[in-house]
């Protein structure tokens, strides 16, 4: 009941002009209970059937702040709701609190999802989806687009897309459209706030979740949980033409742990104002060599399978850093680089890739 709360508890805003949305809706019924909570932007329907008792049915406004105090600060096993015409009850077994509460029928109504046409997914695959574009988005950029993550949505291909315009990572896999459902081009963006609780809001028992796209929003149906979110508006770029197509680039094959290790190392005498990294190969090796003034330098070196002539770019270390935390460290990967000028080309195997544009280097 806890984690669900705070799950619901995530969507309702700390600040409102309509104050009726910092409370979390809970309806019981014979089966358990249902809690709702909104922003307008996002909305999410929670069942919960677990560990919980329902001695009448009813309904109620549970102010977000006060509840998730009480929840995380009890020491009782349980804790028994009641509500009246203007107060809710908490009580346990040796603490009781009661607040003021609104009429719960002045809440928004959380739609449930009765869409017949949405794509079905694989958890695992939704997981990577999202975990692996998501830390890309740019929710403080001007351009709105860059603030989501982009869905395309189309017979078995499912892609999602993360950039913050210096940087840009892909995830892709195979998924099952029901009833011909797909995405509208490049227009399906989810707020990176909207897309991440949607991660969280799927559990380990869950095998599949249903995805459906509408013109202004998305809504995701898991086995316990709905959630819409408005999408944002705009177009997104166009991702495809970030792809680098050459044909003399050099393909390095790297393991995720080995250079995530040597890259920290170099980071050391990085700063916020220094934070490129001189990625050289050559040699057999790839030198890793930062410079920051009043810090110092860093020189690490690593055996990687290279032993052409010698190239090198500057790269943020935070975003060849980003890459490495959301894969495990033994996975391995090709790290595709042309010239100082050109962006890098990081690829797995299963489907992801991630393109990294070069920093100037000093003169």
């Amino acid at each position: 009941m806890a984690a669900a709360f705070q799950l619901a508890a995530s969507v309702a805003p700390t600040r409102s002009p309509k104050e009726i949305l910092q409370n979390v809706r809970i309806t019981a019924t014979g089966g358990g209970i249902q809690l709702t909570a909104t922003d307008t932007e996002i909305g999410i329907r929670l069942d919960v059937n677990e560990g919980v008792e329902i001695e009448a049915e009813g309904t109620a406004l549970l102010p977000v702040v006060r509840t998730n105090a009480i929840l995380r600060e009890s020491t009782d096993e349980t804790l028994r709701v009641t509500t009246d015409e203007s107060a809710v009850q908490i009580q346990g077994t040796r603490s009781k609190f009661r607040m003021p509460s609104a009429n719960p029928d002045e809440f928004p109504t959380i739609e449930g999802f009765t869409e017949e046409v949405y794509h079905e997914i694989p958890v695992r695959l939704f997981r990577e989806l999202v975990k692996r574009t998501v830390f890309a988005t740019d929710a403080e950029s001007s351009r709105y687009a860059l603030g989501g993550v982009l869905l395309e949505l189309e017979g078995e291909d499912v892609i999602a897309v993360g950039t913050d315009g210096r940087r840009l990572a892909r995830m892709q896999g195979k998924g099952l459209s029901v009833g011909e459902h797909k995405t509208s081009g490049m227009s399906t963006i989810v707020p990176t706030r909207a897309i991440s609780l949607m991660e969280r809001a799927v559990t380990d028992s869950d095998e599949t979740i249903h995805l459906a796209a509408r013109s202004n929003d998305l809504l995701l149906r898991t086995p316990r949980c709905v959630i819409f979110s408005r999408l944002v508006e705009g177009r997104y770029p166009n991702w495809r033409q970030v792809f680098p197509q050459r044909e003399n680039a050099i393909q390095v094959d790297m393991i995720v742990g080995p250079l995530y290790a040597a890259l920290r190392q170099a980071a050391i005498v990085t700063d916020h104002d220094s934070r490129g990294i001189d990625f050289g190969f050559g040699d057999g090796s790839l030198t890793l060599e930062a410079t920051t003034a009043e810090i110092g330098t860093s020189r690490v070196e690593m055996p990687v399978a290279y032993d052409g002539e010698p190239i090198s770019m500057k790269m943020d270390h935070r975003f060849v850093a980003d890459f490495c935390k959301v894969l495990d460290g033994e996975t391995g990967f090709i790290f595709e680089i042309e010239n100082e000028n050109s962006p890098a080309l990081l690829t797995t195997d299963d489907g992801y890739a991630y393109v990294i544009m070069p920093m100037a280097k000093e003169r």
